[in-house]
């Protein structure tokens, strides 16, 4: 029997939360807040963020429910693999990868147009995308970044979370800056209309309006599972999934002080036309551009600590596939001095940086076709969790049920929301989304093909020790048909 690959165990609770907490904040919160106070008001979208903080906690419990029995990489390919077998793995895994990488995509796009708005930073103009210049200044710095990224990660898991707890150390006490002070300063008159405005929504349309929008801003804790196998030892699976929840109400918490400290400095009619109102507002409140460029420079912070986070957990994903060879287990060779998924990360760094390229017209779409990857993984989870605890012996209390029936339904309605014509969240029918979507399952239906070889290198019992450190593989997945063998 093959030694099973493993990864090198460094992760903190402070590394763990940093990675969860990190890739929650983004830089969404920059441009986003205008429609946000737009279509529901100040009070309306704290509310809508405190709904769907409400909603993410249910989620986060299936996902800590079902750590706590499976604390292996990979998260959902490892809960699918148990629930379902080998081909519902893949079609989880194949989502989720892109899901990461879109994201990691988006933040290669985005570091030029934010760096931009802090100093002139737009040179050499190469070609043009939908009467968008891409300027070449702008890929170099996504390549370095990403290359750096790509390298920190490669050298190991403890230096890329070292580098993560400082960054989110310092987009907190950054933040905590500006909040303090929007609020110190600003006025409770500013924060007319409570509810949303004439020219939103208004009322509790707008605060639906933002609600099905919320889990988007809140992608990120689900990268605590991917690498749940590489926590120390003084790190169990249960304190996991505690760090996992308090994450999403740190970012539930980061999302209400930024509504009310940026409804409080200015009214709204100020920043409307701008492309980065919140730093807009800060900058015509206090008619300093040095505030207004602390919170670029918190954005900055925010993505960067998103792109490595999401960056991580795409590698994991991989790593998991390749590990229990359901795709070229290249992907499951970890590096012999660093213990790090060396193929992943060289893969994962070519997705990024083909994707910077796209140029600024492809940091919405690569948004939407993230936020549908990943939302089917949310509800995939569900769905595996309810079916492990159906085929245990172990007590399952009413609770448990209620909490997995309302992560269920919400995020069924989250990816329903997304892809249903006439949902405020989902894109039109002529889109780029849905065309990217068509492509990526296409090629996944490629890969699960080209990949038969590999998948049949080994036995069935063998790939269940591989994939879930199962020490007794002889038993069965329940649903192992002869797909899972091909």
């Amino acid at each position: 029997m093959n030694q099973r690959p493993q990864l090198q165990k460094a992760i903190g609770k402070l590394g763990f939360f940093s990675l969860a907490f990190g890739s929650m904040i983004g830089v969404g919160w920059l441009t986003g807040i205008k429609g946000w106070l737009v279509d529901a008001g100040p009070v309306g979208a704290i509310l809508a963020f405190s709904m769907g903080g409400a909603l993410m906690l249910a989620i986060g419990f299936c996902y800590a429910k079902v750590m706590e029995m499976l604390p292996v990489s990979g998260g959902e390919v490892a809960y699918a693999y148990k629930a379902f077998g080998t081909g519902e793995s893949f079609l989880i895994g194949w989502f989720l990868t892109f899901g990461y990488l879109s994201v990691s995509a988006f933040e290669a796009v985005s570091i030029g147009i934010v760096v931009s708005y802090l100093i002139p930073f737009d040179y050499w103009p190469c070609y043009v995308i939908a009467d968008t210049t891409v300027y070449l200044s702008h890929l170099l710095l996504a390549a370095a970044l990403t290359a750096l990224i790509a390298f920190v990660n490669f050298r190991g898991v403890g230096i890329a979370t070292v580098f993560q707890s400082f960054l989110t150390l310092l987009l907190v006490v950054c933040t905590g800056a500006f909040v303090i002070a929007g609020i110190a300063n600003g006025s409770l008159a500013n924060l007319e209309p409570l509810f949303g405005s004439a020219e939103g929504k208004a009322g509790l349309t707008g605060i639906l309006a933002v609600f099905v929008t919320v889990p988007f801003w809140f992608v990120g804790f689900d990268t605590i599972p991917q690498a749940a196998e590489e926590r120390t030892d003084g790190v169990s699976a249960n304190k996991l999934g505690q760090v996992l929840l308090w994450s999403i109400v740190g970012a539930t918490l980061f999302y209400a002080a930024v509504i009310l400290s940026v409804a409080m400095v200015t009214p709204l009619a100020s920043i409307q036309g701008e492309d980065l109102p919140t730093a807009a507002a800060f900058e015509k409140a206090f008619d300093s551009p040095l505030l207004a460029q602390l919170v670029l420079l918190v954005a900055l912070i925010g993505l960067l600590t998103s792109w490595n986070g999401f960056f991580l957990s795409g590698t994991r994903v991989l790593f998991a596939l390749g590990r229990g060879h359901v795709i070229h287990p290249i992907f499951g060779q970890p590096h012999p001095r660093f213990g790090t998924p060396w193929a992943a990360i060289l893969f994962a760094a070519l997705i990024t940086t083909a994707g910077a390229f796209l140029g600024k017209p492809a940091v919405l779409v690569l948004v939407n076709v993230g936020s549908v990857c990943i939302a089917i993984a949310f509800f995939g989870v569900t769905l595996s969790l309810t079916a492990i605890l159906k085929r245990s012996k172990t007590f399952v209390s009413p609770l448990t049920w209620i909490l997995i029936g309302i992560a269920m339904i919400g995020s069924l309605l989250i990816l329903l929301a997304m892809l249903i014509p006439g949902s405020p969240a989902a894109f039109p029918l002529d889109a780029w989304e849905w065309r990217i979507l068509g492509i990526l399952s296409v090629l996944g239906g490629i890969v699960w093909l080209l990949s038969s070889r590999q998948r049949g290198s080994i036995t069935e019992a063998e790939r269940k020790r591989l994939i879930l450190n199962d020490q007794n593989p002889d038993e069965q997945n329940p649903d192992d048909s002869d797909l899972a063998h091909n």
